[in-house]
């Protein structure tokens, strides 16, 4: 399975951050239930395995993930706890419920990108020594998706900004979530390997270089 970035943080229906405040229908599964301070003492005995959308993302941040539907099953399981616990009806409940119901619509228009991704990638047979007119394997798109893990926030931006610019149909900006998502199947092969480059050595450089550009955090 193709493991990029943007597939794996887009499943999280919000990421605060200081420049964009989160989503107010997520700030009850943003962090663990706190069960004791709430006078909630039967949750443990009822919620077996909790989780929350805050550990989720530092699992993905930290690379815990190596499947993107492990990933996906840790926030099904967020909107289950939430559904077992509270009684159905209730404003948690049906908060939970609308959640899941959005999730499982995003999951489904990720599963399709990947399936064409890796369409893409074995059509041609054996693995091909690429150059700038070749379409990217599925082995490049993964280490671009691994290096994108290493980079750091300023020069994510950049990348962001530079697809914006050269190849805004590549990006998929969702306004309500605050959040946009790049389609590695959309950028031309020119534009690809030279992203990539800049992802390639800025992850080798540690995500030292920040150059302070107009740049746009990828949220």
């Amino acid at each position: 399975m193709c493991r990029v970035r943007k597939h794996y943080f887009s499943l999280i229906p919000s990421r605060p951050s200081p420049h964009h405040p989160p989503i107010p229908n997520t700030e009850p599964f943003r962090e663990p239930v706190d069960w004791k301070a709430l006078g909630l003492f039967d949750y443990p005995q009822i919620i077996k395995k909790q989780m929350d959308l805050g550990s989720i993302k530092s699992k993905l941040e930290n690379g815990k993930y190596k499947e993107l539907e492990e990933a996906a099953n840790d926030v099904r399981l967020v909107w289950k706890n939430c559904m077992s616990y509270n009684q159905e009806g209730s404003d948690f409940y049906i908060l939970a419920e609308n959640m899941a119901k959005k999730f499982e619509d995003k999951f489904s228009k990720i599963e399709k990108d990947l399936a064409s991704s890796a369409a893409a990638g074995s059509g041609g047979g054996g693995k091909k020594k690429s150059a700038a007119t070749n379409e990217p394997t599925l082995e490049e798109k993964r280490t671009f998706a691994k290096n994108l893990y290493k980079i750091s926030k300023e020069d994510l931006g950049k990348v962001v900004v530079e697809l914006d610019t050269k190849c805004p149909s590549a990006l998929t900006k969702n306004a309500v979530e605050d959040e946009v998502e790049i389609n590695v199947d959309l950028i031309s092969p020119e534009l690809f390997y030279e992203v990539a480059d800049f992802v390639k050595n800025s992850a080798g450089a540690g995500g030292s270089k920040k150059k302070s550009a107009g740049t746009k955090r990828k949220a």
